[in-house]
């Protein structure tokens, strides 16, 4: 522990008097500056014991000059040595310390002044040496607790333990870990001091410790026990979720199905023989890079997770499922531009399947959050590989983009606002501000092109049909 003045003047060894009114502080002693300058402040950086012969102060205005100089300069006291150049302490520096409240003690001609310099280093070097060994204590237990069971939360606990306050750690924008907010102190409100932690990303991730905040050496190397964490916890979230996204492809496409099928999804961590849904989460081209590394919000650990054609892909159990909202929510937070697709909820490979499409067919609204119609035809098309609808799609509406491109003709358009406002030319004439005629006519058009009427009812399902699996591409 380092020592104070009180300490110092205890000290038998040393035989130190302390003179003057003022009393000694319990401020440890930063150093012993042995100075016969007049004026000693350039030399001084605060807390320091002051030691002096008074050679160049022989008046009574040096000795006060003195006096308050090292008083401005934070010197902690005034020790001088009697014997050489004066006998006692002067009356008149002992008077000035008495006004400004600086202690002052007598040095005996007999103790060197390097004696009380090493007793002060030798309390200094003994409490640095106990600050390493706490420190050297404390990496341990941090490193201790992230690389058990607890991983991070029980970093944070630990950290929080030594500093006394709260702790928490915030990724994209979103608490990860840690406590859920600063305690109220005195009945006052709290806030988080806000410490980066680097992970190469840019998550804005940050560790946060309740104020008042007094900077530690520990904080340091827990910053850097969290960052390789987070690192790798976003390198292995990147592997597991691409392998993830392959096995599920493979069920999508209906390459992979039945027993076999059920057997590596359980493997991954779904059980198909209870319902899931599937959400697909979609962000702007510019953000997917994020998607590979995000980690899941509060209440989503069970959820599986698969990258799938560039967007997030989670596989929800029907039981117990956290709310999609939430994670809408979150995503906007972590400044993310999203759309998220919601499947209902089936059991079985193919139940996954129908979910993934329904989800896939939702996100085509364009809202924040899109639930899917139930069942709907595309979808339980689209889920059977047996039927070719890609193959339909292009053989149906090829000839309808390509004139589009020659003429500038928007038949595509005027199909697709035709078949989504139930058929009526009228609608369709003042959606697109045009003459119904114009519209009568594109109508043709499109009979002439492909062969479909969408006046006909089995015509009408073909055609929509075809837009539907063309917009989902």
């Amino acid at each position: 522990m380092a020592i104070t003045l009180p300490d110092l003047l205890s000290d038998p060894a040393l035989g130190l008097v302390a003179e003057g009114r003022s009393e000694p502080p319990a401020q440890p002693i930063q150093w012993v500056a042995v100075t016969e300058l007049e004026d000693p402040r350039p030399f001084l950086s605060g807390a320091e014991v002051i030691l002096t012969t008074g050679v160049r102060l022989k008046t009574g205005a040096a000795q006060r000059a003195f006096v308050r100089r090292a008083h401005e300069a934070g010197a902690l006291a005034i020790g001088f040595g009697v014997g050489l150049t004066h006998r006692r302490i002067p009356a008149a520096l002992l008077s000035e310390a008495d006004d400004v409240g600086l202690p002052a003690f007598r040095v005996p001609y007999e103790v060197p002044f390097i004696a009380i310099g090493k007793r002060v280093a030798d309390a200094l070097s003994a409490d640095h040496y106990a600050g390493l060994e706490d420190l050297l204590e404390g990496h341990a237990v941090l490193a201790s607790a992230l690389l058990g069971a607890g991983g991070l939360g029980a970093l944070l606990a630990e950290l929080a333990r030594m500093l006394g306050t709260d702790v928490a750690l915030f990724q994209y924008g979103a608490r990860i870990a840690g406590a859920a907010g600063p305690r109220r102190v005195r009945d006052e409100p709290t806030s988080w001091h806000r410490l980066p932690i680097a992970t190469g990303l840019k998550d804005r991730c940050t560790l946060a410790i309740a104020e008042p905040y007094t900077r530690a050496a520990v904080v340091d190397y827990a910053q850097s026990l969290i960052s390789v964490e987070l690192t790798n916890q976003g390198r292995n979230r990147t592997g597991a979720r691409t392998a993830a996204g392959q096995l599920l492809e493979d069920v999508v496409r209906g390459s992979l199905a039945g027993p076999e099928a059920a057997a590596r999804l359980a493997s991954s961590g779904i059980d198909t023989a209870l319902r899931h849904s599937v959400l697909i989460v979609d962000v702007a081209s510019g953000q997917r890079r994020a998607l590979r590394t995000l980690p899941l919000p509060d209440g989503w650990d069970g959820v599986s997770s698969a990258l799938v054609e560039d967007r997030l892909v989670l596989v929800l159990p029907a039981t117990a499922a956290p709310e999609p909202a939430q994670l809408s929510q979150y995503l906007h937070g972590a400044g993310l531009t999203s759309r998220i697709g919601v499947g209902g909820a089936y059991a079985q490979p193919n139940g996954l399947r129908w979910s993934y499409f329904e989800a896939r067919e939702a996100l085509q609204r364009g809202q924040a959050l899109n639930l899917a119609d139930r069942l709907s035809l595309t979808s339980l098309l689209m889920a059977s590989a047996d039927v070719p609808l890609a193959d339909l799609a292009a053989e149906t509406l090829n000839p309808l983009e390509a004139f589009d491109e020659a003429h500038g003709a928007g038949l595509l358009a005027t199909l697709q606002r035709y078949l989504d406002l139930d058929g009526s030319v009228a609608a369709v004439a003042a959606d697109l501000d045009l003459h119904r005629n114009t519209i009568r006519y594109r109508l043709q058009q499109v009979v002439a092109l492909t062969g479909y009427d969408p006046a006909v009812t089995a015509d009408r399902v073909h055609l929509y049909l075809a837009l539907r699996v063309r917009a989902l591409g």
